[in-house]
């Protein structure tokens, strides 16, 4: 990185300080930004901020939740590298991007500065192409389990499996021929598992749409046909060889069938996953191909508080997507949602007359949809919820963990969770009930299985 952006509490800059961070940022030129000085007391704050700035650093104040100090930000960045840009212009590199390490222990605000700080730029995303590098979030998956366990094994760390989002540039008729952000759009979504499109439902003239109506199915069919359209190419593309490779005896004739066979269905302008999904193809078949309209779709309708109620129009809409999973939510109410501690989100879910966010219950759509499981382990040092694919075997589980575990493996200490909390956590009573089960390699794991995985790295 270039620079190093050092970011602690304010009310207590010396404690809430990563103490290797010298060492770290050795070298480097630094900034830190004492974050929350709104709670904190003005005068001490004026002290800590002569204090670092006297050891040679750049000095910002802000209040992460309301923005106030972030829109010094760049203005700071570009005189702490100063020179390092001169240095870039005289060599032609101009507009070269700065790479900024935003640091700090947990807690200090880290994220909500973080949020606040690329707000400023929210009026651009009222455009097209305003996200033109994929933005990488990491959801943790909901699993009341965890706290559960946490308590009867008295620990304190929950480490839940996640799900990765990547949000990446929108897509506009044309794309497959590299209209609009095109190529770059289709280049991100090949290296996806899975595809999450996002439908726009609502109304606001406030909020441009690149069609200039609100159409659902339309935006559906844009981008679905962008999909098809570079698939039909992939497999125009590959058509030559494969037909050379059939007379040459190198691939069998049932797969230039399927390889047809999908391209049958790509004509008739329906995707492959939704032909898979209603068992008239099997896209295993064809994997080596990479389609993009092959990897599982979840539909995501972004709709107002109204809509939200609307059980008529959701199951409309949702029947248009069929049998592909849809998700009805108002993106606004998440980002409202996430800024507010555990006990406000619930009550603010409450009096929507919601039990879950949607963004919770798309992490755990997708967690299904890309057919994952979670096996749990539990003890004194954290509660683990570990991501496999469903139908891996206990070593290829334990390869989870660590690869010498499945190397060496040779068998798992299983408990299911459900015996596990009856016996309320006590080994003693789940193994004189029974309820301890020793599996060999070919045991299939089950979601919640509780395990401790024996090995011998020696093996």
């Amino acid at each position: 990185v270039d620079a190093v952006c050092e970011v602690v509490d304010a009310r207590i800059p010396q404690v809430s300080r990563n103490p290797d961070m010298d060492e770290i940022a050795a070298g480097r030129p630094r900034m830190m930004i004492l974050n929350r000085i709104d709670l904190a007391d003005p005068n001490k704050t004026a002290v800590w901020a002569k204090h670092f700035r006297d050891q040679g650093m750049a000095v910002i104040q802000t209040d992460s939740r309301s923005g106030n100090g972030t829109q010094a930000f760049s203005g700071a960045v570009r005189t702490l590298l100063a020179d390092k840009i001169a240095q870039w212009n005289e060599k032609g590199l101009v507009g070269k991007s700065v790479r900024v390490m935003v640091v700090g222990i947990p807690n200090v605000g880290k994220s909500t500065m973080f949020n606040a700080l690329t707000r400023n730029n929210v009026l651009a995303e009222n455009y097209p192409f305003a996200t033109i590098e994929p933005n990488t979030g990491i959801v943790p998956l909901p699993d009341d389990r965890l706290p559960v366990l946490a308590k009867l094994v008295h620990t304190e760390k929950i480490v839940p499996a996640t799900v990765t989002f990547v949000d990446i540039a929108g897509i506009v008729k044309g794309a497959s021929e590299g209209e609009g952000l095109g190529n770059k759009f289709l280049a991100n979504i090949r290296e996806a598992d899975a595809i999450c499109e996002v439908v726009r439902a609502f109304e606001d003239d406030d909020i441009v749409h690149v069609n200039g109506k609100v159409d659902p199915s339309d935006d559906i069919e844009t981008i679905n046909t962008e999909l098809i359209l570079a698939d039909l190419q992939t497999i125009e593309n590959a058509l030559p060889k494969l037909e050379k490779d059939l007379r040459g005896k190198k691939i069998e004739p049932a797969y230039m069938e399927a390889v047809k066979q999908a391209k049958t269905i790509l004509e008739a302008g329906e995707t492959i996953d939704k032909a898979t999904r209603e068992g008239r193809f099997d896209k295993d078949s064809v994997y080596d191909l990479h389609l993009m309209s092959a990897k599982p779709f979840i539909y995501v309708f972004n709709v107002d508080d109204a809509e939200l109620q609307n059980k008529d129009m959701q199951t409309k809409l949702a029947a248009s997507v069929a049998p592909a999973p849809a998700i009805f939510l108002n993106a606004q109410f998440e980002a409202d949602l996430t800024e507010l501690d555990e006990a406000d989100a619930r009550e603010m879910l409450a009096d929507a007359g919601l039990e879950e966010s949607g963004l919770d219950q798309l992490a755990r759509v997708g967690y299904d949809t890309l057919g994952l499981s979670t096996f749990l382990t539990a003890g004194e040092k954290e509660v683990r919820a570990w991501q496999i694919h469903k139908g891996y075997t206990a070593p290829q589980a334990a390869g989870v963990i660590h690869t010498d575990f499945e190397k060496g493996f040779i068998k798992a200490d299983i408990v299911s969770y459900d015996d596990f909390v009856a016996a309320e956590g006590s080994m003693v009573k789940i193994k004189e009930e029974g309820k301890l089960r020793q599996e060999g390699r070919d045991y299939v794991m089950q979601d919640g299985d509780i395990v401790e995985f024996k090995f011998n790295v020696s093996k």
